[in-house]
C-alpha cells in the first residue's frame, strides 16, 4: 500500500533536501570536503549544515529567528548573526578564517547564504554534488548532520538520550549505529548537543 504523504511533510521533506544541497555548495565553495580534511576543520561541518538549514528556513519556510532557533537548539542572536552575515564581507576573511578550529555565525552564514544565491541563480554544479556526496561518504559522512536533524523532528527538547537513541537507531554512519552513540548520554539539550556527541564519536573512529 503507497504511503501518501501531507502537503506539511512534502514541504518539509523539501526544506530538508534544500538545506543539503546549499550545505553541499558551501562546501563546494570551501574546496570540497578534503580542504575541510587538510585543515584538521571538521567542526565546520556541523557549523556549515546549521547555517544552510537556518537560510533555508527562513527564505524558504518563512520562520521566524525564534522558530529557527529552538529548531537547531542555538541562541537567536546566533540565528541572527546567520541570517544578516554579509557574503561578499565573508568571502574576502574566509582563506583567514579556514584556519580557526570552529567558524563565526557570520562565516558560516555568509557561506550559506552565498551557497544559496548560487543556486536560486541557476549555478548548481549538479555534478559536483555526486562527486562530493561520494567523496563525502567515505571521507566524513557529509551528509548524516542533515539526516539526524531530520529524524531528531519533532523532538522537545531537553530530552533524555533513550529517547533521541529510537529515534536514530539504525541510521549509520561509517558502519556505526548513530542511535546507540547517541544513547551514551543521559541527557540532551539541544539538537546541536546531538550533532556534537556524534561528531566527536566518528571523529574517534576516522583516527582509530
Amino acid at each position: 500500500m503507497p504511503i501518501i504523504l501531507g502537503a506539511e511533510e512534502i514541504k518539509e521533506r523539501d526544506l530538508d533536501a534544500q538545506a543539503l544541497r546549499v550545505f553541499l555548495k558551501a562546501l563546494e565553495i570551501l574546496g570540497g570536503p578534503k580542504k575541510l580534511i587538510e585543515l584538521r576543520n571538521l567542526t565546520w561541518v556541523t557549523s556549515l549544515m546549521e547555517a544552510a538549514y537556518a537560510v533555508v528556513l527562513a527564505e524558504e519556510g518563512f520562520k521566524t529567528e525564534d522558530d529557527i532557533a529552538a529548531f537547531l537548539g542555538l541562541t537567536r542572536q546566533t540565528v541572527r548573526n546567520i541570517l544578516r552575515a554579509d557574503p561578499e564581507l565573508v568571502m574576502q576573511k574566509l582563506e583567514g578564517e579556514l584556519q580557526e578550529k570552529s567558524p563565526r555565525a557570520h562565516t558560516a552564514g555568509g557561506l550559506a547564504k552565498l551557497a544559496y544565491r548560487e543556486i536560486k541563480e541557476g549555478r548548481d554544479a549538479l555534478i559536483f554534488f555526486s562527486s562530493v556526496i561520494e567523496e563525502g561518504a567515505q571521507i566524513l559522512g557529509v551528509g548524516w548532520p542533515a539526516e539526524v536533524l531530520a529524524h531528531l523532528k519533532g523532538l522537545h527538547f531537553p530530552i533524555s538520550g533513550s529517547e533521541v537513541a529510537s529515534r536514530l537507531r539504525g541510521l549509520r554512519v561509517q558502519g556505526q549505529d548513530v542511535g546507540e552513540i547517541a544513547q551514551q548520554k543521559e541527557l540532551y539539550q539541544h539538537p546541536r548537543e546531538v550533532l556534537h556527541v556524534l561528531a566527536e564519536a566518528l571523529k574517534g573512529t576516522r583516527e582509530a
